[in-house]
């Protein structure tokens, strides 16, 4: 039976994504933050690795790491301290979100969003809308629903690293993408491990998240990928009411 997400991958989310153009992405995210005049206090959900945290720490926020994996959270851990980051990774689940205290901006990059259920959509971005201070911005992302049924459904994937070897099967269903990941990860030895892992990414078109945005409390501006198209992932760039 295959583990849950994030079990085989998520200690090497980053590297398996090197080819993604993290510092344009991070670069993309600070200006709009700095364009929404967002505070200095915030919190980054579905970190991952902690790349945005890191490059926001950088950019003189005081954010926190926060991810439903504990392989990926590790990692996150070990990576900022290597680089001399002392950014606080938690671990958590942006469904179930209840902070301690109210943060001035919360982000959610990289297809965090496509894995919450549709029918938790509506609660989540309530938890979202509570953890911000008022005028508070909360920026996400999603993989469009074009992407999920064109270029990732009904597909197989494998990608090559130095490192790694990554095969991933993918089932398009009405409402989803399932997916199958099964990753080599070369040892010192030069033997090769496998881990196995079930994904499943929910499609989520622009009208439907728009509305349960608004009826959180939440002004809402979308865009595509660094600004521009839409076509493979669409940008929500939401302010708290």
């Amino acid at each position: 039976m295959k583990n849950a997400s994030y079990t085989a991958i998520g200690g090497v989310f980053e590297y398996l994504n090197s080819d993604c153009d993290y510092s344009t992405w991070s670069q993309y995210l600070i200006e709009t933050l700095q364009h929404e005049n967002a505070g200095r206090e915030g919190l980054d959900i579905g970190c991952g690795n902690g790349y945005f945290t890191r490059a926001l720490h950088r950019a003189g926020y005081y954010v926190k790491g926060m991810d439903i994996s504990p392989e990926a959270l590790s990692a996150a851990t070990e990576i900022a301290r290597k680089e001399g980051v002392t950014a606080e990774f938690l671990a958590g689940d942006i469904t179930k979100l209840h902070l301690c205290g109210k943060v001035d901006f919360i982000t959610a990059i990289n297809d965090c969003v496509n894995y919450v259920p549709p029918q938790k959509i509506p609660q989540t971005f309530k938890g979202v809308h509570a953890g911000l201070k008022k005028g508070g911005v909360f920026v996400f992302d999603v993989s469009s629903p074009q992407k999920l049924k064109t270029q990732l459904g009904n597909g197989t994937i494998v990608k090559d690293y130095k490192k790694a070897t990554l095969i991933w099967l993918n089932t398009l269903k009405a409402d989803r993408v399932e997916m199958d990941l099964t990753l080599f990860t070369l040892n010192p030895n030069g033997t090769y491990t496998r881990s196995d892992e079930f994904q499943t990414q929910y499609i989520h078109g622009e009208d439907f998240l728009l509305h349960a945005l608004e009826e959180a409390g939440f002004s809402v501006r979308t865009e595509g990928h660094l600004g521009g198209s839409k076509e493979e992932r669409i940008n929500f760039i939401c302010k708290k009411l």
